[in-house]
């Protein structure tokens, strides 16, 4: 892709997250899109087809994102650790885009919306980086005996952000660090 299509995917894309942070996706309109991300109306389409096209593209684009960012957490360190550098990189990239966050919550697990289906394939994404990571521990010999990963896994990924959420809307006094270690309490609460 062209760094100038890029940098316009870009400005789309925090574009869309401030309107859907204050108005929710489903009453946005891509002529509000396109003049809060200061391009022609034409520009929405010729890129993305659709107000949908649009949204499905940004979320897969913002979970790419995040996936990046979780995978490149990821070491040969101690796996609880990499996994503590894998709640801080989802709490910065939330603290970075705090209306993707409130997207996922209210648009994931809704009753099935339009982008369900891209949704779910991008849960799946992040849910597997999680899983990876919770067999890592597991195969080190600290996850107590009947931990159901997937199931733990869901649950992380559900309290990164839940929490994440929480912080920004409720306490953004609280730093960044003091909202991981929080997290990081209730992991290292299923290994005791």
């Amino acid at each position: 892709m062209s760094p100038r299509r890029e940098a316009t995917k870009q400005k789309l894309f925090e574009a869309t997250l401030r309107l859907a942070s204050t108005r929710g996706l489903v009453g946005l309109t891509v002529d509000d899109i396109a003049a809060e991300a200061g391009v022609a109306k034409g520009t929405v389409y010729y890129n993305f087809g659709s107000k949908d096209g649009l949204v499905d593209a940004l979320l897969r684009y913002g979970v790419g994102l995040l996936s990046d960012r979780l995978r490149a957490a990821v070491s040969d360190d101690d796996p609880l650790e990499v996994l503590e550098s894998q709640v801080d990189a989802a709490l910065e990239f939330i603290a970075e885009y705090p209306g993707f966050s409130q997207i996922l919550v209210s648009e994931m697990w809704r009753t099935p919306g339009q982008w369900h289906e891209t949704l779910t394939l991008l849960r799946e994404e992040i849910i597997s980086i999680v899983k990876e990571q919770l067999q890592r521990i597991d195969d080190a010999g600290r996850l107590p005996p009947g931990v159901r990963i997937p199931t733990a896994a869901a649950g992380l990924f559900g309290t990164m952000l839940v929490v994440a959420l929480d912080w920004q809307v409720f306490q953004p006094q609280r730093t960044r660090a003091d909202v991981r270690d929080s997290v990081m309490i209730l992991v290292r609460g299923m290994g005791s």
